[in-house]
Formats: structure tokens, sequence, C-alpha cells
């Protein structure tokens, strides 16, 4: 079973002040059709994890590594994380002014796959992802996000997601923004990759909403750049119900 397998993962940024450390030895195992759901309150490092697994260049990884079936990640390139089958899904999806975004799909399909997908099919294809999330078809020819709503900018990013069919994806706070109607979507297309491809998930949320749409494996509890408590989809309820006052309270006492 392929796994993608994070271990003793320390990372920091540099900030006016000086260096931070922000993940703090971070250990984490998340097998194909697996979903884990990552926790915590504002600056835990929830996304901090997420762009050090994409290898954003402003996080430095100090030591620890990223291991995709025994291959270290980290000594990849960010095009080279995504032809091996990584996935990130930005909390704040970014415009690209003058590429639409069917230029931008099938340009990034071509490069994930090594060569151009058939045009018949892959306008099928794209039509289908984008009835299933209820995107406009005039979407396609749009600028990538240019215009578009937060929900809007969600959806394409699942929309992305169905399409290219990476091994894992890691989805920062993609609930964040959407209203009801459109977060069962997006959570639909999600499920629907999972089912098609085998994919692991690695979710993160600050909320229960979407988890009752996409039903986690594992959760996990994230407080000052380290995981403090792991449990089932029943720890998601508890934490929206008691919140993380006794891990911030544990984690001042122990730091």
């Amino acid at each position: 079973m392929s796994q993608l397998l994070i271990r003793d993962l320390h990372v920091s940024v540099e900030t006016e002040q000086g260096t931070k450390q922000i993940l703090r030895g971070v250990d984490l195992a998340i097998g194909a059709g697996e979903t884990h759901a990552i926790m915590g309150p504002n600056g835990s490092g929830k996304s901090t994890l997420a762009y050090a697994i994409a290898g954003h260049p402003k996080y430095k990884v100090d030591s620890g590594s990223i291991l995709l079936d025994g291959v270290e990640v980290l000594s990849m390139t960010v095009d080279e994380r995504a032809r091996a089958g990584l996935f990130l899904a930005m909390q704040y999806p970014v415009e690209i002014p003058g590429v639409s975004v069917t230029n931008f799909l099938r340009t990034a399909k071509t490069a994930i796959d090594g060569e151009a997908p058939a045009i018949r099919g892959w306008i099928k294809d794209v039509r289908t992802s984008m009835a299933n999330l209820k995107m406009d078809p005039a979407f396609a020819e749009r600028n990538v996000n240019e215009g578009f709503s937060g929900g809007e900018k969600k959806r394409n990013e699942i929309l992305q997601l169905e399409l290219l069919k990476p091994r894992f994806a890691v989805l920062d706070e993609t609930d964040s923004g959407l209203d009801v109607d459109a977060l069962k979507i997006v959570s639909e297309g999600v499920n629907r990759a999972k089912e098609n491809t085998d994919l692991g998930v690695l979710l993160i949320t600050h909320y229960n909403r979407i988890l009752k749409y996409i039903q986690p494996d594992f959760v996990h509890v994230f407080v000052a750049g380290r995981i403090v408590e792991q449990g089932g989809p029943e720890l998601a309820v508890r934490l929206e119900n008691e919140g993380y006052d006794r891990f911030l309270t544990a984690d001042a006492s122990v730091g």
C-alpha cells in the first residue's frame, strides 16, 4: 500500500523578529485510501505542515523527513513532488491572470503524466467534473481564479484534484468561506476522488462540519507545532464541544 510518511519534522520560518520554529517534531503516516484530519487552534502549525509537504520555499525544514513510498520528498523540487503524486489545495488559492482554466488544467495534466491527454476524452472529463461540482461551463475559459468568489475558487481546487488524480492530497482549510451547499458539493468531490483513485487525504480544518461529509479515519490534534492527541471521528466532535483549552494549558505547563 502506498504511504506518505512524515518523521520527526522540524520546520522554521524567517520573520521580522528573526527565525521562528513552527513545527517541533511531527510524526504522521498516511496510507492510500485513508483520510487524516488535523485540527488545532490558529497558529499551531497546521498550514506550515501543508506547505512544507508541498515545498514552499518560505518554510525551511531544519530536520526530519517526508517519505513517499520510501523516497525522500524533501530532495524533490515542487514540480517533482506534483509529478510524484502530491497535491495541495490551498487555503487561499491564487489568481493566475492570462491563463485560462482549460489551458491550466491540460498543461498540468500533461506535465504530470508526461504526455498530453487525448482531446476528446479530456474535454468530456472536464465537463463531467465541472457539472458534478456545479460549476458554470463558462468558467473553463476564464482566467484561473480571477474574479472567482471564495467558494468558486475552492470548487476549482477540487476540479484540479479530480482531474489530476494525485496519490495524496493535502487540503488546507478547504471548508473555509463555504456556505452549506458549497461545502457539501466540495466534500462530494473529494469523496469521488477517493473512490476513483484510492486517494490518501490530509485534511486540515478548524471545524467538525466538513468531517460530517468527509469521514476521517483518524483525527490528530495539533498544538504548538506538534501532534498532542490522536483518535477517531469522535475526537473531532469532542473538540467542537470542548475547544482546545485543555491542550493549550498542558502545552504551556510543559513549555
